[in-house]
């Protein structure tokens, strides 16, 4: 047989180091068929044992008790730690019980979504520069345009008109607030966009209300002072701890107060050509509190007067809760007159900020018709009583929220842009922090 054909030789393993020590099998009854098996078995096991260990004989009462010390530097077998963390208090829920993988889903989401919130911000003022970038080079355009026959420059008309001066009115739309404990997070997230909206709406209004904010405090205020933090800048609104009743008391003051309280103007100009003198009206001033369970409609807004929204988001769970606590407060009660104008296929419970917007939309129209068509969403299948039109823009929040809405703030910072402030006080503007 040639070298080629030749198989290799196997290598053979030297165990001369090796001491065999000499197992004591004691006598159990057992077959010797068993012992031996038993004898092999341990004298295997010694051996593997001095080759995994640089030719070290483990002991018996290491092999058949506790285990040997592992090694630190063994990059096979990393750390218990950094395998299987132990888990953190953060992934527990309110109970102190471990989030389940529903709730373990939301909190990443959650956190993925204010991670990437510089971005979004970043797109949103590329998208603004390059906006204005287009407007200043049409503007340009239109400069270097010249009349073909003469070679004149053709003069084109101003494209924006003048802002007009808004004008404070004395009455207070009051969003009560107290009902922290019964919303859920991603309901408190909807009521602050839907505050974030009545304060766009109010400041791009014509004729202007004291909007005031109240019972602000608890888990709404943190998502306030920690993601809404530009609210502090916000002018023409309050935000008061007080509940509703203390506010509406205050409004009194502010509302009476000659120069920052506003003036008889718009819809309140019938009053200032009566003979009925200012601190008539003053006292003739009401504190309504609208829901849409009282048995009273409400007919139009007069001077001097404080009207309660409840700012609640609960996907109707607290019916009825609104019209209980103004009841046991002896505060009067009233409904829009929704059901006078309107033919409504869904129920007639609306938003916060629908609410606040209609009463805005009826100041600077008196009309209720005028102001429900503009503002109900067409989804709720609103149509004038006697023919007209659906509902006004389908878009906004929903009744019971959708979730958070983050261009309502963008919104709510450019809404100065609509009307100018020159004429409005600056004092009745200003914003009380408490």
């Amino acid at each position: 047989m040639e070298a080629e054909e030749r198989p290799a030789k196997i290598r053979k393993l030297s165990h001369d180091n090796v001491e065999v020590p000499k197992l004591a099998v004691a006598s159990s009854g057992a077959p010797s068929g068993a012992q031996d098996v038993n004898h092999l078995t341990a004298v295997t096991s010694e051996i593997s044992g001095s080759d995994n260990n640089g030719g070290e004989v483990l002991d018996v009462d290491d092999r058949n008790g506790s285990q040997p010390e592992q090694t630190t530097n063994s990059p096979d077998f990393p750390p218990p730690d950094d395998v299987a963390p132990l888990a953190s208090s953060d992934l527990l829920g309110e109970g102190g019980q471990p989030m389940s993988k529903n709730q373990l889903k939301k909190l990443r989401k959650k956190q993925e979504w204010e991670a990437k919130r510089p971005e979004r911000k970043a797109v949103r003022k590329e998208k603004l520069m390059a906006k204005r970038e287009r407007k200043r080079e049409a503007y340009r355009e239109q400069q270097a345009a010249t009349d073909e026959e003469t070679g004149a420059p053709v003069k084109h008309a101003s494209v924006k008109s003048p802002p007009k001066k808004a004008v404070q009115l004395p009455v207070t739309i009051l969003i009560d607030c107290d009902f922290d404990d019964l919303m859920r997070d991603h309901e408190r997230i909807s009521l602050g966009s839907q505050l974030t909206r009545c304060y766009s709406d109010n400041k791009s209004s014509l004729f202007r209300a004291h909007l005031t904010i109240c019972s602000f405090n608890g888990k709404l205020r943190e998502r306030f002072d920690n993601v809404l933090g530009h609210y502090k800048g916000w002018r023409g609104v309050r935000f008061l701890e007080s509940d509703f009743v203390e506010a509406a008391e205050q409004a009194k003051g502010w509302m009476n107060d000659e120069k920052y309280g506003g003036s008889l103007a718009g819809i309140f100009s019938k009053y200032a050509e009566q003979e009925t003198s200012l601190a008539t009206l003053q006292e003739q001033g009401e504190i309504v509190y609208l829901s849409s369970e009282a048995s009273e409609t409400l007919t139009e807004l007069k001077p001097f007067s404080t009207y309660i929204v409840g700012g609640l988001v609960d996907k109707n769970r607290e019916k009825g809760i609104c019209y209980k606590r103004a009841t046991e407060r002896g505060i009067r009660t009233a409904k829009l007159p929704i059901g006078d104008y309107l033919q409504m296929s869904s129920r007639k419970v609306l938003a916060t900020n629908h609410v606040n917007e209609i009463m805005i939309k009826w100041l600077e129209s008196g009309d209720w018709s005028d102001a429900f068509m503009k503002v109900i969403p067409k989804r709720k299948g609103g149509k004038l009583i006697g023919g007209g039109d659906d509902g006004g823009d389908d878009g906004g929040e929903e009744e019971d929220g959708n979730g958070e809405r983050e261009d309502v703030g963008d919104i709510a910072a450019d809404a100065a842009g609509t009307v100018d402030d020159s004429s409005v006080g600056a004092g009745s503007l200003a914003n009380h922090d408490q």
